[in-house]
């Protein structure tokens, strides 16, 4: 019997390396589109000779997305940015892009479609980033009806964007910014859990047309996170409050960097909890137990302590 083909759009990206590892433990074979392939060549390892096929496509060209859909039996939704450049905007690639993978998936009649979305997703949000999140969901319900979303909160791990970040700033800088006083709650949710996620919905075909909200067993404020950061790679900073109004001045400035740390509408989204609501399933739903942050991140920031991993052996 032939194997089964999935299309994971993303699939280069943070969350994407581990769900198409899980695919090709699982037997799929996995395209994986991208305007430059090479960029995805190094997951080839994770599969058999030419079970993982990187391959060009652009999600803003209606061609090009049915060349890497047509045949596929699953197409997954990984492509996000968490900021606008050029013609990437918020709005092209979390609605736009959407649109267009949900709409041609159901036209070839692929059998699933699943689309991560993001916690605060809000059509009425003050960020353009949660708005874009929201109308792309409400793109994917009118073109593919029976796909199922994902909503992580904050997603951790070896190449987060989070930690990562904070912890080359503690490095170089003697104190660490709480925006807004750094009140703002997380629930942040472990890359292999949400991988594992959507290969339980994958293989739960009870699962279609529903929304999950992704996240962790454990509820921090930004403050609690930076303290449990500081600890880990055994570095003292002061942690100072940074009201919104200031914070949204600096990252005016930061926000014209080629790759800002900070942008006025990720300040926007700190005014707001991205904890689960409560409304939708989530992990237990799927079977998926939450992995506690503090089980991961002893894993991959101890590089940033003085002297590097090797002063966590000692």
């Amino acid at each position: 019997m032939a194997a089964k083909v999935a299309t994971v759009f993303g699939g280069s990206g943070f969350i994407g390396r581990y769900v198409v590892q899980r695919l090709a433990t699982d037997g799929w074979r996995v395209r994986i589109p991208a305007r430059n392939p090479d960029s995805a060549l190094f997951l080839k390892p994770l599969g058999d000779v030419g079970q993982i096929v990187p391959m060009a496509a652009n999600i803003r060209n209606d061609a090009s997305v049915r060349g890497a859909i047509e045949g596929a039996n699953l197409v997954i939704n990984l492509v996000g940015i968490l900021y606008e450049k050029g013609r990437q905007s918020f709005d092209a690639v979390h609605r736009e892009g959407a649109e267009r993978l949900a709409r041609i998936s159901a036209g070839l009649r692929v059998e699933r479609f699943l689309h991560i979305s993001a916690l605060g997703a809000d059509l009425h949000s003050q960020a353009a980033y949660a708005r874009s999140k929201a109308a792309g969901e409400a793109a994917v319900r009118v073109g593919f009806p029976s796909a199922t979303i994902f909503r992580p909160s904050i997603v951790f791990g070896p190449e987060d964007d989070f930690f990562n970040r904070f912890a080359r700033m503690a490095q170089m800088l003697p104190v660490l910014p709480l925006i807004g006083g750094g009140h703002t709650r997380f629930q942040p949710v472990y890359v292999g859990n949400v991988a594992d996620a959507l290969m339980a919905a994958v293989k739960d075909p009870t699962t279609s047309g529903q929304t999950f909200e992704l996240g962790g067993p454990e509820i921090y404020t930004f403050r609690e996170l930076m303290q449990i950061l500081l600890a880990q790679i055994q570095r003292k900073r002061w942690l100072v409050p940074l009201p919104f109004p200031v914070a949204s001045l600096q990252a005016a400035v930061l926000g014209l960097l080629p790759k800002p740390p900070l942008t006025v509408d990720q300040v926007k989204l700190l005014k707001r909890d991205n904890v689960v609501s409560g409304l939708f399933p989530g992990l237990p739903e799927l079977g998926v137990r939450p992995t506690a942050l503090e089980a991961i991140i002893p894993s991959y920031l101890d590089r940033f302590r003085r002297g590097g991993w090797y002063a966590s052996l000692k």
